[in-house]
């Protein structure tokens, strides 16, 4: 990845460390679109929490409830207030992980979503990844240093256990603000060495890196950027199926980690 190693990569800290000793007991489930969050709130049977967290008039929508030993708290954005579309993309990202970690102190982040995949780097669609690494692709500065903290690369927490027995796909993510894929984002990409890219995964771990929160990555393919099909078309077509899919691996995902302490996974 273009900056390996750069910056707060390193996910071991003394706050991590004291917790990986203790079964983890609250999880934070961060989801950029209402389609993609209600198949979870429905499996988990959530419950929106109708005293906000956050401040008078933000559309950020907080749902709630345990799920066997945990208790789990969704976010999404909600809807952007003057058009009512979803509030996708990196500032709402940023903004609804930071209120909700600082609200809810959990134990965990999960970021799950969907994401375009690479096919030259084996993803198709309806696959699920947990992403290993992430970093920006469109936060250009061509100047010495300044272009490593751009790019924002970073490892994820590792989780080779959790991997290995869910039989997820590994690779790297990159996270950018537009759907569609410029020249110079596709090689930015290329230099992220990713195999998904989306649109929140990078700020969500920059703000669970600051905050000393770990944080995993769970992203579906909805789309194949390096295919035949218009991204925004084939986006559209596969969202249904493919949340669909998002919502099983979250529930696996819950289902490995209850009981078990952040060293477990």
């Amino acid at each position: 990845m273009a900056a390996h190693g750069e910056g707060s990569g390193a996910p071991v800290d003394s706050m991590v460390a004291q917790l990986e000793k203790h079964p983890i007991s609250s999880i934070l489930i961060i989801i950029a679109m209402q389609t993609e969050a209600l198949p979870v709130v429905n499996k988990f049977q959530l419950v929106e929490n109708p005293h906000s967290l956050f401040p008078e008039g933000v559309p950020w929508v907080h749902y709630h409830g345990t799920y066997k030993d945990i208790i789990i708290n969704l976010v999404w954005p909600g809807k952007d207030l003057t058009l009512g579309v979803d509030s996708v993309g990196t500032v709402s990202a940023s903004l609804v992980t930071y209120a909700s970690i600082q609200a809810l102190q959990p134990d965990l982040i999960i970021n799950a979503g969907t994401a375009g995949g690479f096919k030259a780097k084996g993803a198709g669609i309806g696959d699920i990844f947990l992403a290993s690494h992430v970093a920006f692709h469109d936060r250009r500065i061509p100047i010495p240093v300044f272009d490593l903290y751009g790019v924002g690369s970073r490892q994820t927490f590792p989780t080779p256990n959790l991997l290995k027995a869910l039989n997820l796909k590994a690779g790297k993510l990159s996270t950018g603000d537009s759907l569609d894929m410029a020249p110079q984002d596709e090689a930015s990409i290329a230099a992220n060495d990713a195999t998904v890219k989306d649109m929140e995964g990078a700020a969500v771990a920059y703000v669970a890196g600051l905050l000393k929160i770990p944080a995993i990555f769970v992203k579906a393919v909805t789309d194949i950027v390096d295919g035949e099909k218009p991204t925004a078309e084939e986006f559209l077509q596969n969202l249904a199926t493919v949340t669909a899919a998002l919502d099983g691996a979250v529930a696996q995902i819950v289902d490995f980690i209850s009981g078990k302490c952040l060293s477990d996974l």
